[in-house]
């Protein structure tokens, strides 16, 4: 493991006070032009939507370009598969898992295990790298003349072709629980279980732990543990890697410190951490390359963005910028443009390397589930 002094960056602690907000679309379309000036890359966009539907979002024109409809109503998110050819996602009702083929940009599967007066919903799942499986954390109710019998939370593999219950998993933590955090490693040999204080290592085909990685132990002497989150969206990240903001109390001085720690998740190996000053509320996102993020700090009457300069272990500029309440951020695929979206109807284009606004795309249904951002095929 490769360590870096647990002391604060110099000049870091304070924070340089964020320079004062600009006009807004600087470097925007001009004045009765058509389609924005916008140089986010070749990728695409994807959104579910309101009523039952995805949008299919062009990053070259920043304009909607097709519609992917859905059966069962609007997604709860899309999660894509590992090799992003897919999304996976289920529905407002949980009672429908569904198949998006990206390249056909049409639906090519779903399926329900609820029969009858048994309604069965899928809480969390996730699917094995090669597509053929995957692990639902269902529960189920059965409604009775009189009464409604719901059963225990159970985890079950799925056979994704023939839509099979393989196998009623047991708990890793021999404890049912309504929420569940799961991930694959990258070779779909191991499933990474995650509790509240530990990290299980399963064998993904016969689901015995074969290890256990605590976080509870301190990172250094005289700290707290680490409160880090392990992203799902790995999309500029190498595989079996996590980079994402950490915080930690320092027992010393009785405070909360905020930093920026890489993971390699299959060699269980906090590979690099340092921190940064007082931890803040911080949406982060990683740039393409690695080597700058992103960060969104959002409260009520304040909102900013943060660049993390990584590879010289430093903030670097900050600017506040018009919020709402509910942001999600995300870094177009050539890094040149930021994404806010999350709740209502409009994606807002910022510059990266400024932080001016660019354009507001409106769309003409509410967002149901987080931006996902697609790559260009090679």
């Amino acid at each position: 493991m490769r360590r870096a002094p647990f002391v604060l960056l110099a000049g870091a602690l304070a924070f340089a006070a964020p320079t004062a907000a600009q006009p807004a679309g600087e470097r925007g379309a001009a004045a009765g032009s058509g389609a924005p000036e916008i140089s986010a890359g070749d990728g695409t966009l994807y959104l579910a939507a309101f009523p039952s539907r995805i949008f299919v979002i062009d990053e070259a024109t920043a304009s909607v370009v097709d519609e992917i409809a859905v059966p069962h109503g609007p997604p709860r998110a899309l999660v894509a598969s590992a090799d992003r050819s897919r999304f996976h996602f289920v529905d407002t009702t949980f009672e429908h898992m569904t198949t998006v083929d990206v390249a056909a940009q049409e639906v090519t599967d779903s399926f329900t295990l609820s029969e009858g007066n048994r309604k069965v919903r899928i809480r969390s799942f996730r699917v094995a790298p090669d597509g053929a499986t995957a692990i639902l954390h269902v529960d189920a109710a059965v409604k009775l003349i009189d009464r409604y019998e719901v059963e225990p939370y159970r985890l079950l593999e799925v056979d994704l072709a023939t839509h099979e219950v393989l196998r009623e998993l047991p708990w890793p933590t021999g404890a049912a629980s309504f929420g569940s955090r799961m991930l694959f490693s990258p070779d779909g040999e191991y499933l990474y279980f995650f509790d509240r204080e530990d990290i299980l290592i399963l064998e993904a085909d016969t689901f015995d732990e074969v290890d256990r990685w605590s976080l509870r132990e301190p990172i250094e002497p005289g700290m707290g543990r680490m409160q880090f989150s392990f992203d799902d969206d790995l999309l500029y990240e190498e595989p079996g890697f996590f980079t994402n903001l950490f915080t930690v109390h320092d027992d010393a001085q009785d405070r909360e410190l905020m930093g920026v720690a890489r993971i390699d998740l299959p060699n269980r190996d906090v590979v690099d951490f340092y921190t940064l000053g007082p931890a803040r509320p911080i949406q982060f996102a990683l740039a393409p390359g690695r080597r700058l993020a992103y960060g969104l700090s959002s409260s009520i009457d304040h909102y900013e963005f943060w660049t993390f300069h990584l590879d010289e272990r430093r903030i670097g500029f900050r600017r506040p910028i018009e919020g709402r309440p509910r942001m999600a951020l995300d870094v177009s695929t050539n890094g040149e443009v930021l994404y806010i979206s999350s709740a209502g109807n409009t994606i807002d284009y910022y510059d990266a390397d400024s932080f001016d606004h660019l354009h507001t795309l409106t769309l003409d249904g509410d967002m149901t589930s987080g931006l996902v951002v697609m790559p260009a095929a090679p």
